[in-house]
C-alpha cells in the first residue's frame, strides 16, 4: 500500500475533502491530521445558537458520509512542519508522515490585538471550547461586554448577547459603520440602526489602544482615551491564515496559500488547497486569487481540489460564493461577490427600514445580491442564485 493522501486540518474543509476524494475513485490511504480533539462540527452556530445555550455539542457534529468510513483520524496532533519535495509532513509529537498527495485544509485561527492589559477576560470565537468559555462568562449577573469588531462575528455575538440580557454591550470599530467593508455603506447603516434599536451600542471611527485592569480586564482604552467599562471582551478583528508548517517550501503565504485555477500549490500536482486558507482566483470574476471565508467555500473547495488531485478535473475553479448571518430575528443572505461591486450598490426590492435586496454590480453587470430582513428577503436574495450562475465570466 502506498503512502496515500494526508489531510492537514480536520474541520469542515478536511471532513468534504477526505468525502470527496472517495467520490472522486480515489481507493487508497487517507489519513486526517487536526489539532482539535472533536471530530469536525459546523462553526457558524458557535456565535449564535451555542452561545444563546440552544444547541449542545452533539448538534454541530457533522457525520461522515458512509463512503469515507475507512479514513483514519488523528485527532488532538498539530502539523508544525513540511517537506512538499520529499513529500512528508511532520507531526508535534515528533512523527514523519510521508504522503502521496496532500490537502491543505488548516484554516484560521482568530487575529488577537496586541495591546497591554490583562489577558483574563478577553475571548475569542472560533472553536467549541471557545464558546462554550464565553457562554459561562455572558451569564454572569450585571455582565458589561465589548465586542471589539463590527463584522459578522462581532455583530452577531452582540446580538446573542442581547437576547441574553447582558447588562450592556458595546462594539468597538474603527470603521463608520458595522459591516461596511463587505456590504458597503447601504446595508452598513440599516444594519446599524437595526443593532441600537435593540440595545446595542457602538462606538464607530475608533480602535483599541490597551485593557485597564491588572488580573482582569475591567475597561477598554479606545485610541481617542475614552474608556469603556468592561467584565467581557470579545475580540472579533479577523483571521490569521494557518500556514506556518508550510515555511520553507518556496510558496506564497502572504495571504492564506496561494493557488492556481485547479487549487494546485506551488505547481505541485500532488498538493491541493481547500477551504478558508485557500486564496485562489475565481474564473467566474476578475480571475484575482483571494480567500473567502464563506461557508459554501470548504465544499466547493474540496469538490474541486479532490478532482485535480486524483486527476480528473480540467475547469479552472469558478464557485459562487454564500453565505448567510443570523442577528437578533433578522437575517442577511447572500449569493455572488458584494465587496467586488460596492461601488455600485442598487436596491432592488424592498426598503432599507424594513426587508430589502440590493444589488451590486460591476461594470453594468450583477455580481451579488444580498437580502437583509425575514424569510421573504431570504427567498428573494435565492431567486437570483440562477441568474448569477449563468453569467459568463468577467474575464471572458
Amino acid at each position: 500500500m502506498g503512502a496515500g493522501i494526508v489531510v492537514a486540518g480536520a474541520s469542515m474543509g478536511g471532513l468534504r475533502a477526505a468525502e470527496q476524494l472517495r467520490a472522486a475513485g480515489w481507493t487508497g490511504r487517507i489519513t486526517v491530521v487536526g489539532d482539535e480533539p472533536h471530530m469536525p462540527y459546523n462553526r457558524p452556530p458557535l456565535s449564535k445558537e451555542v452561545l444563546a445555550g440552544r444547541a449542545p455539542f452533539a448538534s454541530l457534529a457533522f457525520t461522515p458520509k458512509a463512503s469515507a468510513a475507512d479514513v483514519e483520524w488523528r485527532l488532538g496532533a498539530r502539523i508544525v512542519a513540511s517537506r512538499l519535495a520529499e513529500r512528508t509532513v511532520s507531526l508535534d509529537d515528533g512523527s514523519v508522515l510521508p504522503y502521496d498527495g496532500l490537502v491543505v485544509a488548516t484554516g484560521m485561527r482568530p487575529r488577537r490585538l496586541g495591546c497591554p492589559g490583562p489577558l483574563t477576560g478577553r475571548h475569542t470565537v472560533r472553536t467549541i471550547d471557545d464558546a462554550q468559555g464565553l457562554r459561562d462568562e455572558l451569564t454572569r449577573p450585571g455582565a458589561r461586554v465589548v465586542v471589539v469588531g463590527a463584522g459578522f462575528i462581532g455583530c452577531e455575538v452582540a446580538a446573542t448577547a442581547v437576547a441574553l440580557g447582558v447588562a450592556e454591550v458595546t462594539v468597538v470599530d474603527p470603521l463608520p459603520l458595522p459591516m461596511v467593508g463587505p456590504l458597503g455603506e447601504l446595508l452598513g447603516r440599516a444594519l446599524l440602526k437595526r443593532h441600537e434599536e435593540r440595545g446595542v451600542r457602538f462606538a464607530l471611527g475608533t480602535g483599541v489602544a490597551g485593557f485597564a485592569g491588572e488580573d482582569r480586564v475591567t475597561g477598554v482604552v479606545l485610541s481617542d482615551g475614552t474608556v469603556l467599562e468592561a467584565d467581557v471582551v470579545v475580540e472579533s478583528v479577523g483571521s490569521v491564515a494557518n500556514t506556518e508548517w508550510l515555511d520553507g517550501n518556496g510558496l506564497d503565504l502572504s495571504d492564506g496559500v496561494l493557488t492556481d485555477g485547479l487549487l494546485r500549490v506551488g505547481g505541485r500536482p500532488e498538493v491541493v488547497a481547500v477551504g478558508d486558507v485557500a486564496r485562489f482566483p475565481n474564473a467566474r470574476y476578475d480571475g484575482v486569487p483571494r480567500r473567502v471565508e464563506h461557508w459554501s467555500i470548504p465544499a466547493d473547495t474540496a469538490k474541486h481540489a479532490a478532482r485535480t488531485l486524483v486527476g480528473t478535473e480540467q475547469a479552472p475553479f469558478a464557485p459562487l460564493p454564500t453565505f448567510w448571518s443570523d442577528q437578533h430575528e433578522f437575517r442577511l443572505q447572500s449569493f455572488g461577490a458584494p465587496a467586488l461591486g460596492k461601488n455600485d450598490v442598487r436596491i432592488l426590492d424592498g426598503d432599507p427600514e424594513g426587508d430589502v435586496l440590493v444589488g451590486y454590480h460591476t461594470g453594468g453587470r450583477l455580481v451579488g445580491v444580498v437580502a437583509l430582513g425575514g424569510h421573504a428577503a431570504a427567498t428573494g436574495a435565492a431567486r437570483y442564485r440562477a441568474l448569477l450562475l449563468k453569467q459568463p465570466a468577467l474575464t471572458a
